[in-house]
């Protein structure tokens, strides 16, 4: 799948699917459940669309379409702000698997994952974030804790990422605990998971190298995210705007609100080209990929939280009721600005 218009046709069908079965009724039942998302629209866009199985090759029973058009669902995704194992488990899982260059483990667990069958968490970030590994390994046995892990509570494997190199156990062994974390992003959940002197299958493999790459897949998978997230906000704020009468005609007609929402489409559109530019460079292993990622997690998470803090000022005091998505669509912007770590930002060189 590499043309414009079969990428097109991918996100018209996921938002079809999204549209019909992940209304915001299924949104907020999603967020009082178990796991943080709704298992039936799961099993829809794993059986009707295929989404779980776009980034796995098909040597190992998926699509074997890219990374960037798995992205394409994820952003999607983001316009509704729902949280299944897509990211965490269809993205990051498989991503980590096929980094790790075990044959064994992919032939294993990949062709289940592509139908959405079973589910993979990356446990990774310590205490203070991904720039430390939360767990440790000896002579086979895995310790410590790992912090804000996606997917945690529903996933079957996990795939452990510790400083010498990448592991494979079951989420049910002996040594294992997870814990829900509270959270400000109430649409998706995280999850510790503790392991204590729990046994292993070390993956075979180099660490630094799928650490580092994994780092960049997540970094611009939530760029994908950002974007479909801060598109929705616009729509909503022009839609709400467009029919909120004040004075006699609707306040969208106001100057003053028509240069705000201008600013808002401008900064939807530049982090757009930029997370584009991030995605094609990372899928086509480009060498100054780093770069552009690095440009787009800033620029993508800037837009995104002043686009969805535009949304809150336009909307007024609706935007902060339950009843409205606005403020949930404002927490995950703010939530997303943390999540896997931000780039460091260069000084500026003098002129």
């Amino acid at each position: 799948m590499s043309t414009t218009a079969e990428r097109h046709e991918l996100a018209t069908t996921v938002r079809a699917a999204l549209t019909r079965h992940g209304d915001r009724t299924v949104l907020r039942r999603a967020i009082d459940g178990d796991t943080g998302y709704d298992e039936h629209l799961w099993r829809v866009l794993c059986e009707q669309v295929g989404v779980a199985a776009l980034a796995v090759p098909e040597e190992f029973g998926g699509i074997g379409a890219g990374l960037a058009e798995a992205l394409i669902v994820v952003a999607e995704l983001g316009r509704t702000l729902h949280a299944p194992p897509m990211l965490g488990s269809a993205v990051l899982g498989v991503q980590a698997l096929l980094l790790s260059g075990d044959a064994d483990a992919c032939a294993r667990l990949l062709p289940e994952v592509a139908e959405g069958a079973r589910t993979l968490a990356v446990c990774w970030a310590g205490a203070r974030g991904w720039d430390d590994f939360g767990v440790r390994a000896e002579n086979g046995k895995l310790s410590g804790t790992a912090h804000y892990v996606l997917d945690g509570g529903a996933a079957d494997t996990l795939i452990v990422v510790t400083a010498t190199g990448l592991y494979e156990i079951d989420a049910a062994a002996t040594g294992v605990t997870r814990t829900a974390v509270a959270t400000m992003d109430v649409t998706r959940r995280l999850w510790e998971i503790g392991f204590d002197a729990a046994p292993a299958r070390a993956l075979v493999g180099d660490a630094a190298a799928p650490a580092a790459r994994l780092r960049d897949i997540a970094w611009a998978a939530l760029a994908a995210e950002q974007v479909g997230a801060a598109d929705e906000c616009l729509r909503a704020t022009v839609e709400y705007t467009g029919s909120r009468v004040q004075f006699g005609r609707p306040i969208g007609g106001f100057q003053a609100l028509k240069h705000r929402m201008a600013d808002m489409y401008v900064l939807v559109e530049s982090a757009r080209s930029v997370a584009d530019s991030a995605i094609s460079a990372l899928d086509a292993g480009d060498e100054f990929a780093g770069a552009e990622i690095a440009a787009a997690r800033i620029h993508c998470t800037e837009s995104f939280r002043s686009v969805a803090g535009e949304m809150i000022q336009l909307h007024g005091g609706i935007a902060i009721t339950w009843e409205h998505d606005a403020h949930l669509f404002f927490k995950r912007a703010h939530a997303d600005a943390e999540l896997f770590g931000v780039p460091a930002r260069p000084l500026a060189r003098p002129a």
